[in-house]
């Protein structure tokens, strides 16, 4: 079973298609975040090259884990900030007995050769009364994404071909539930114009 070696934004510069889609997302956590708790822990899984959600974070967190197969070396003298350089598959059975206030997957879900199995690790290691923020692309998303990436060159190619699945609510919720989080604690929204589904999941 093939596992990618590089991380998002690794060894590339984004589009500004990318960038676009990627503030947006951010503006969507920082709302979303803004009702937690202050001085939160945060697990960002798949956090990408430059982990851009944990740095934006940093005023809202004590610490934050990242997770990819290679990280920036830059971020490492962060003093919030730790991370784990493995496939994500492997790397979430290095966390130990560690917990956290806020576990972030996002456009993570769709590269993963088992999303059950992260989504029950995330349960596993999220604090009671603690959130999980998910980003996937949904099936109308894969039309504008492949056809960015294909036919005008404007997305990562590579990151497409990647692509293991794309989510509507019907897809998402049956493994949500599965993982063992309730559904009357999971928020599903479609956003991005309906290209993404951005769901908010309490524990």
């Amino acid at each position: 079973m093939e596992v990618r070696n590089k991380s998002y934004g690794e060894d590339y510069k984004l589009s500004f298609i990318d960038e676009f889609g990627i503030n947006l997302s951010v503006k969507k956590v920082l709302k979303s975040v803004s009702q937690l708790s202050e001085d939160i822990s945060c697990l960002d899984i798949g956090c990408g090259y430059n982990a851009m959600f944990l740095k934006k974070l940093l005023p809202n967190i004590t610490e934050g884990t990242g997770i990819d197969v290679s990280i920036n070396s830059a971020l490492k003298d962060i003093k919030k900030l730790q991370f784990i350089e493995s496939p994500i598959e492997t790397a979430v059975n290095q966390l130990g007995g560690k917990s956290f206030d806020l576990i972030l997957i996002m456009s993570v879900l769709e590269h993963l050769n088992d999303p059950l199995l992260i989504l029950k690790k995330s349960y596993e290691h999220l604090n009671e009364g603690g959130y999980l923020f998910v980003n996937v692309p949904t099936w109308l998303g894969k039309i504008f994404l492949e056809f960015s990436a294909f036919k005008l060159g404007l997305s990562p190619f590579y990151e497409m071909d990647d692509h293991k699945m794309y989510y509507d609510k019907k897809d998402l919720w049956p493994l949500l539930v599965k993982a063992g989080f309730k559904p009357s604690k999971i928020k599903m929204q479609y956003h991005k114009f309906g290209l993404n589904l951005f769901v908010v999941v309490c524990k």
